[in-house]
């Protein structure tokens, strides 16, 4: 993991942190709101926010406690999370950009709305997703500010994630 030390690496990192937020901002899921682009030099080539499977109010489970779903649930978001969303995206529309590529994750806080800081990488899904198709960087923002991780690196770190 790298802190964005760069002045210009920054500002066009807040720049697609804030086109995230923005996703993140159209999330439906009610537990939390958040959003992603992925991004080949300057273009965003996928969106994402979190929403149940095809924002179909018949799948959100987002009332159901995590702890009552059988242990063999290893998922316990009803939603599709906004990383998922935007590689889906990028599949279909650019997959031909995707090697290569840098996803920026953000999380709204529930009751302001403002982005929220993440906590260290977590969740496998979305991390040998973005290996899977070549995603080769992870941008979020962390108490220590905006980090980037390699791919690799987040997948491994999202393993070795206890809490």
């Amino acid at each position: 993991m790298r802190h964005l030390f760069l002045k210009s690496e920054r500002k066009e990192a807040s720049l697609f942190i804030d086109k995230a937020a923005n996703y993140a901002l159209k999330a439906t899921c009610k537990r939390s709101q958040c959003g992603c682009v992925i991004v080949k030099g300057k273009k965003i080539i996928g969106i994402g926010s979190n929403n149940p499977p095809k924002r179909l109010e018949s799948q959100r489970r987002c009332d159901c406690k995590k702890d009552s779903y059988h242990k063999k649930v290893t998922d316990k978001t009803c939603c599709i999370h906004a990383e998922q969303k935007a590689i889906m995206f990028a599949l279909e529309h650019y997959p031909e950009l995707l090697a290569g590529s840098r996803l920026y994750f953000i999380r709204l806080d529930n009751m302001s709305g403002a982005p929220s800081t993440s906590g260290d990488p977590y969740c496998t899904i979305c991390s040998k997703m973005a290996l899977d198709v070549g995603i080769k960087e992870f941008v979020l923002l962390t108490k220590r500010g905006l980090c980037v991780y390699d791919t690799e690196e987040y997948n491994t770190l999202s393993y070795q994630y206890t809490k």
